[in-house]
């Protein structure tokens, strides 16, 4: 998880509306599940994280390029090597995260769609 506050700062009920809701869906009802949460060291460098970031900016109505200057922004702070500029996609050794991602706004359903370039070894 990228931002484990978010989920524990003072909601323990939802961790455990969570694992009930889990346990329903796998229908193990009698079966202890447990759920750990572990942090992610930079959010922003995962192309999913970053695209609910853009999808939660474009639901409250910020225009969509102030999102994407602001995604691109916090994504240069992190260490990789290109997002929008420097995105080698017919390089096969370039390691190259994707994210296709669907929102649901007032205007209708957008995607959004988010290469990051993290190394080249």
């Amino acid at each position: 998880m990228g931002f484990p506050k978010l989920l524990i700062e003072g909601k323990p009920k939802k961790l455990e509306e969570l694992q009930r809701n889990i346990q329903k869906e796998l229908n193990c009802v009698n079966q202890k599940i447990n759920i750990t949460i572990t942090r992610i060291g930079n959010p922003y460098r995962h192309p999913n994280i970053l695209a609910e970031f853009i999808a939660e900016q474009l639901k409250n109505r910020v225009s969509f390029r102030k999102a994407m200057k602001k995604a691109i922004e916090l994504t240069e702070q992190t260490d990789t090597k290109g997002i929008q500029g420097r995105v080698p996609l017919q390089t096969i050794r370039a390691k190259i995260d994707y994210c296709s991602y669907t929102v649901r706004t007032i205007y209708g359903v957008l995607g959004i769609k988010i290469w990051i370039f993290i190394d080249e070894d």
